[in-house]
């Protein structure tokens, strides 16, 4: 869960590779390197600390050279320590090397380097050693290809040598993503487009067990034979201004606002040939992890009530309960497309007919999937879902209803944004609360436990979503004078169960928060978000904008960074 990026050119590589990092940090933010290679020796500077800091502290730009590699860690192996930043030498400091990913044979690797000594608790450092043992016998080319093919596990490497007389960027990956960016005179590569964005919109998805090696003038694709081979390039048009604050406090608050421009590009999307397949198949599986697992939950809701047999399953437990089979349509939903629990999962369903729904272009899930339907929600760096979940809502709405039914929802969400002020007035009520319960019926339900996670994530107060009816079945032993127990309470069939539930938190004394378009449900609340009457269809989409915003603005009250919450990382690409 790193981010790498690595450059070869004519510019100066330090201030490119620290401008990548800072894009980068949202995968990880422990700790922080870059190694710059000139007149054949390296020079490193690493500690740990987030991107600005460290590189400010260590001037990280003051270094010269055309060539180096940058890394920004989230830590699976090894303390959060200097020692354990990336990059890592090998025992001669020839080679210099970042990696994402776990190396799971690392003990079994490191048996067999007697007289190798290790300088990190770290198990990347290894594939450093096994390059340098390698490098004694081989050229820089075989050395790496035949480095890569020792390893098993996950991993997105990007290695340097000094031996290598042409200066060249070595990298590949296996179940961990990494790009190359096609530039003139210069190559790239990074762990999300995003990174290379200022310097180019050429790109090329490395496939599952692709070594390269890049060169200002050009690059070499191998394939997990070692045999040379052609990848398409494809080109965004991403608008690199779209990744920027844009004037907003924190990317996931622009993210949040972002939702009424880039809805209207998610319904552009095609997805008429999924649709065709989904009509085809009774059972259907849908994968999914986090707050992707949230819409998964609605769409097999939504299916359900078309008469399917839907279940949606948390990816990483799909190999262990699910049974798919060649009459099972199975979907997964991955804002990245590489998260390594839903790719697992993907995998494990070999026999059926696949569909991925992702933000990214190109990204794995779309190539080990007969179908693919993208959100076209532009790049979201902010780690709390946002934007890209009303997006996957959208898809989700647009196979279930078709386009039309939706003709009203830009319109609502820019409604919905306009409640702000009212949510943040409501902000320092919760900011001091040690938990908080969010209650809804129906298709609400997962709108309410996607609350309850942007709650846990941002805020780190604790946070438990239910079924309404679900509360006199043992959450009610909880509720004391005082806990909030936020309602979303929309005038839809779901209202009048509702209403007792809100009485039995009521009486235990707890401090009710609605989200409602009924009056009387308002008038006996503490406080009250109000939503527009819409087509009851739309209330998911009413109620979780405000939803988004309050857990932003409660973090801002506690004092918390919304876009780096701590010990999360954007895109898991570990088991």
């Amino acid at each position: 869960m790193c981010g790498i990026i690595g450059y070869v050119g004519l510019g100066k590589a330090s201030q490119i590779i620290t401008d990548g990092l800072k894009r980068l940090e949202y995968r990880g933010y422990d700790s922080v390197g870059i190694a710059v290679l000139k007149n054949k020796k390296f020079e490193l500077r690493k500690d740990k600390g987030m991107v600005g800091e460290v590189s400010s502290q260590l001037e990280f730009t003051t270094m010269d050279g055309n060539i180096g590699i940058g890394h920004t860690r989230w830590a699976t192996h090894g303390v959060v320590c200097t020692e354990n930043a990336h990059p890592h030498f090998d025992c001669n400091k020839t080679v210099v090397l970042a990696h994402n990913g776990v190396i799971e044979n690392f003990l079994q690797l490191k048996k067999g380097l007697n007289g190798h000594k290790f300088s990190s608790e770290t198990d990347s450092e290894v594939v450093a050693h096994i390059f340098e043992e390698n490098l004694k016998l081989l050229s820089p080319e075989e050395a790496f290809l035949t480095t890569i093919s020792s390893l098993g596990g996950s991993y997105a490497i990007a290695a340097l040598s000094t031996n290598d007389p042409e200066e060249r960027l070595f990298i590949a990956r296996r179940n961990s993503p990494l790009i190359i960016g096609v530039g003139k005179g210069e190559m790239f590569c990074a762990s999300d487009i995003p990174a290379m964005l200022p310097y180019t919109r050429s790109f090329i998805h490395l496939e599952e067990g692709d070594r390269a090696i890049l060169s200002k003038s050009g690059y070499t694709i191998y394939d997990p034979e070692g045999k040379k081979i052609n990848r398409e390039i494809i080109t965004v048009d991403w608008n690199f201004d779209v990744a920027q604050k844009g004037g907003y406090s924190h990317f996931m608050l622009k993210e949040i606002h972002d939702q009424e421009h880039f809805i209207g590009q998610t319904l552009h999307s095609e997805t008429d040939k999924a649709k065709v397949m989904i009509d085809k198949f009774e059972k259907i599986h849908i994968l999914a992890a986090g707050t992707s697992y949230h819409s998964a939950l609605l769409f097999s809701y939504l299916l359900s009530e078309k008469g399917k047999i839907a279940q949606a399953f948390v990816a990483s437990d799909y190999q262990f309960i699910g049974k798919p089979d060649e009459k099972t349509l199975v979907i997964a939903i991955s804002q990245s497309g590489e998260t390594a629990d839903v790719l697992q999962a993907l995998r494990y369903a070999s026999k059926s007919k696949k569909i991925a729904i992702t933000n990214t272009i190109g990204s794995t899930i779309t190539r080990i999937s007969d179908e693919t339907i993208l959100l076209n929600a532009g790049p979201e760096v902010g780690v709390a879902a946002t934007k890209t979940f009303t997006s996957q809502m959208a898809i989700i709405y647009k196979i279930i209803y078709g386009k039309v039914k939706l003709s009203a929802l830009q319109k609502l969400i820019a409604t919905m944004l306009e409640c702000e002020e009212s949510v943040r007035k409501i902000a320092p009520l919760l900011a001091k609360k040690s938990n908080v319960f969010f209650i809804a019926r129906g298709k609400n339900v997962p709108i309410a436990y996607e609350a309850s996670l942007k709650f846990k994530e941002i805020t780190y107060i604790s946070s438990e979503a239910y079924p309404g009816g679900e509360l006199k079945h043992g959450t009610l032993s909880l509720i004391t004078e005082g806990v909030p127990v936020i309602v979303l309470a929309p005038n839809d069939q779901t209202l009048s169960k509702l209403a007792g539930n809100i009485q039995e938190a009521k009486a235990r004394g707890a401090m009710i928060l609605s989200i409602t378009d009924d009056p009387e449900t308002a008038k006996i609340s503490y406080q009250s978000i109000q939503i527009p009457k819409c087509d009851p269809l739309l209330y998911p989409f009413a109620l979780i904008i405000p939803l988004q915003l309050l857990a932003y603005h409660v973090s801002i009250e506690r004092g918390i960074n919304p876009d780096r919450p701590r010990n999360l990382a954007k895109s898991v690409t570990v088991e």
